[in-house]
């Protein structure tokens, strides 16, 4: 997979999925903040949502925000995890990225393996992935099969 160093502007995509857990966040039903840089510039921030049986990841509640703000192409995602006084990079669940590939197949999705953080394309960090053909109606170019 290739991958890339983070920039500046990644590591200020951190800092704002971790204002989204400091914002209000209660340990117990909130412990994963989401930030993602649409292609306008704006940052939208998302936290998941604990909940009896299922609950939402971060991710998605970011970009649904960011969807439901007129947002159709995005630039770089970030997830965070609280660690100490400070955040730690968390790379997405399979859910999530398969949900990045159907919406934002190009965005810069910023991962952890170990001790690195890099960024790497939603696109290349699923695969052989099933296209749900979604990301059409989203307004991405790749849809069903990357066409």
């Amino acid at each position: 997979m290739k991958s890339t160093p983070l920039t500046k502007a990644d590591r200020e995509l951190v800092l704002a999925a971790r204002g989204a857990l400091r914002a209000d966040m209660n340990p117990r039903r909130h412990g994963v903040g989401c930030a993602i840089r649409g292609e306008s510039g704006r940052v939208y921030v998302g936290v998941n949502v604990e909940a009896c049986g299922y609950g939402p990841c971060a991710e998605p509640i970011a970009l649904g925000s960011a969807i439901a703000a007129g947002e159709r192409r995005f630039e770089s995602v970030v997830a965070v995890v609280p660690r100490g006084k400070g955040a730690e990079v968390l790379s997405p669940c399979g859910n999530c990225r398969q949900l990045f590939l159907d919406y934002a197949p190009d965005a810069w999705i910023i991962v952890r393996d170990g001790k690195r953080e890099f960024k790497a394309r939603a696109k290349d960090l699923l695969p052989a992935a099933y296209r749900s053909g979604f990301a059409v109606k989203a307004g991405n170019r790749a849809g069903r099969n990357g066409k």
